[in-house]
């Protein structure tokens, strides 16, 4: 397990590019107000991921006006040979949280808005979107229809079709899956975090993050005939738990291959800071074996 050097960032993603490791996440200020959040980057040239971290300090991205907080979980994707950041804001004009695209020519931006406002339904809290390609070349937004916005408090998994050129839905959203349907996280209303992960037997699995008895964690949902719209059925257990560690919580997970093409978990631990540790992103060593994932915490 590796602790990054970056002091705090919440929501981490990892982009891979040219031999250099980028982690975008949410930027919370030092007085831990939700509403002051920013979309931050941060760039390793050292080739090691216990490596020193520098934070890109130019613009970034192009605020719209109608942002006005809650700038979350920015994730980086390249597709088409560009760089979209999907990201969370809360819009003074539909007045909800929502999914934003931007895109830029390199991975440090400025990335400027491309979908218009919100792409995701504007009476939904929508946060948390991230990007998929089908094995049909379709690609998709994976969402989070928020507890916050549903009419029993539970958190749901949506996902939609995305147009060509991803400033757009090309569908209507659907509903994957509830907060409350598996057996590790019982009735914690919570869905965050969703990332999608292609096995090497092309199983499509989907990690994202509730709250099991001992803290925030990651679990594993599987779709039973690879394809995003088919039927999602859930490991028994979590990949990641305070259970297992005996010491942090931490949660909003993604993977990605490091340079020497090792796997790896990342996510934000803890999930609440305290007073000798903010939440830092960590990576956490990953096996695939038959289409399972585990993380090797020895």
């Amino acid at each position: 397990m590796i602790e990054s050097k970056i002091k705090k960032l919440r929501d981490p993603f990892i982009l891979v590019e040219n031999g250099i490791y980028y982690a975008y996440g949410t930027g919370v200020p030092d007085n831990d107000n939700w509403d002051d959040t920013v979309y931050s980057c941060y760039k390793n040239t050292s080739g090691s991921l216990s490596g020193d971290w520098s934070r890109i300090t130019h613009r970034l991205y192009v605020d719209p006006q109608y942002a006005v907080k809650n700038h979350w979980a920015p994730e980086v994707h390249k597709y088409n040979g560009a760089f979209y950041l999907i990201a969370t804001y809360y819009s003074s004009i539909t007045k909800h949280r929502g999914c934003t695209v931007m895109r830029s020519a390199t991975p440090e931006g400025p990335f400027e808005e491309i979908s218009n406002g919100h792409i995701t339904p504007h009476d939904w809290d929508s946060i948390d979107g991230t990007f998929y390609v089908d094995k049909a070349g379709q690609p998709w937004m994976i969402f989070v229809h928020e507890w916050t916005s549903t009419d029993d408090r539970i958190g749901r998994m949506a996902a939609a079709k995305l147009s060509a050129d991803l400033s757009s839905f090309a569908s209507e959203p659907i509903e994957l899956f509830r907060a409350d349907c598996t057996q590790w996280a019982g009735k914690h209303g919570v869905t965050d975090g969703c990332f999608m992960y292609e096995t090497a037997d092309g199983d499509l699995l989907m990690l994202w993050s509730n709250f099991d008895n001992s803290g925030y964690a990651v679990g594993i949902a599987r779709s039973e005939n690879g394809c995003v719209d088919g039927k999602w059925v859930h490991e028994e257990k979590p990949l990641f738990s305070r259970l297992y560690t005996g010491k942090h919580d931490g949660g909003h997970g993604m993977i990605f291959s490091s340079l020497e093409g090792k796997k790896y978990l990342c996510l934000h631990s803890p999930n609440t800071p305290t007073p000798d540790r903010k939440e830092v992103p960590t990576f956490i060593p990953v096996e695939e074996k038959s289409g399972r994932l585990r993380c090797i915490l020895d």
